[in-house]
């Protein structure tokens, strides 16, 4: 159990950089926040449906799959498979991530590419392994810009930074 909690806090940040599994706003619903409720659009639901392909992802430790949600290159991307690959190889999942989504941006949008300046922190993981599971922390709001693109018929993200960031 120890273990698990020293790989689960050790790995914590990579959930606060590359964490995205939000609540579906797209249902129309609003996503959960102590401040106003994120409105709807595409955009957020170009958002959501990534965010629960790369949860599932997580939750199945399929490094296949997460490395398809992101273009080819992506710095991101790279991270977020190794973080996953981390936890795989010492037979551990992460469930349950979920992202608070407190505020969307839509800096610009076409058929193509959608780039969003996204305020959310992560709520609900825990990782499964070798005993009961340990919830991670709930990470601080962070505000990041997320650029998607549309590859092959599929969002990928390009890249998240922290907003303002170059």
């Amino acid at each position: 159990m120890l273990g698990v909690a020293a790989i689960a806090g050790g790995l914590v940040l990579q959930f606060q950089t590359f964490a995205d599994n939000r609540d579906s706003a797209a249902s129309g619903r609003p996503v959960e926040s102590s401040d106003e409720p994120v409105v709807s659009s595409p955009e957020v639901a170009v958002l959501t449906g990534w965010d629960r392909r790369r949860a599932a992802a997580y939750a199945a430790s399929d490094v296949d799959a997460l490395r398809e949600l992101y273009r080819p290159g992506s710095r991101t991307g790279a991270a977020d498979v190794a973080a996953l690959r981390e936890y795989a190889d010492r037979a551990l999942q992460v469930r349950g991530m979920r992202m608070q989504l407190l505020a969307v941006d839509v800096v610009s949008s076409d058929k193509l590419r959608v780039v969003l300046d996204v305020t959310d922190r992560l709520v609900g993981a825990e990782v499964i392994g070798g005993g009961d599971p340990v919830p991670l922390p709930r990470d601080r709001a962070d505000r990041r810009r997320v650029t998607l693109e549309l590859l092959d018929g599929a969002w990928v993200v390009v890249e998240i930074r922290r907003a303002g960031q170059r």
